[in-house]
């Protein structure tokens, strides 16, 4: 898998972004692609520390923690995966707005390539720089692909 603090695939998922329009129609699920734009936005403020969501009870975390390596695993993620309440979007957004937010934050999170230490995951626990990589560039690359980018 990919990762996004790799330099050729950190530009690709740029290149892919910056040929996203607001007339991209969607391949599956709900969002529009103002949503989705927003929508991508939040895992990498969590992995930023900037935003957080709530710590799901005991058996779900651990029930999330089996399922850990599928989000950083070669394997493309199913079309319809259910999400986390904290990170659906169901407002309608500004599309200009959400992906010059969405560009900044994958420079951003590009920019701490060397960072080793990374807070836990409030649902997944700990994750390596690595992980961390692979899990922002699977998830951007699945949602790129769902607008056919």
């Amino acid at each position: 898998m990919q990762s996004l603090f790799n330099p050729e695939a950190y530009k690709e998922i740029k290149d892919r972004l910056n040929s996203l329009t607001p007339e991209a129609e969607k391949q599956w699920g709900k969002m529009t692609v103002s949503q989705m734009l927003h929508h991508c936005q939040k895992p990498i403020l969590i992995a930023l520390e900037r935003e957080t969501i709530s710590k799901p009870p005991f058996l779900i975390r651990f029930a999330m923690k089996l399922m850990k390596p599928m989000l950083y695993n070669d394997k493309p993620w199913k079309k319809g995966l259910p999400t986390a309440k904290e990170l659906e979007v169901t407002q309608q957004k500004d599309f200009s707005n959400e992906k010059q937010q969405l560009d900044v934050l994958i420079e951003d999170f590009h920019g701490h390539s060397n960072k080793e230490e990374w807070r836990p995951h409030p649902v997944f626990g700990t994750f390596t720089k690595e992980q961390w990589g692979k899990m922002q560039y699977k998830h951007l690359d699945h949602h790129l692909t769902q607008f056919n980018v």
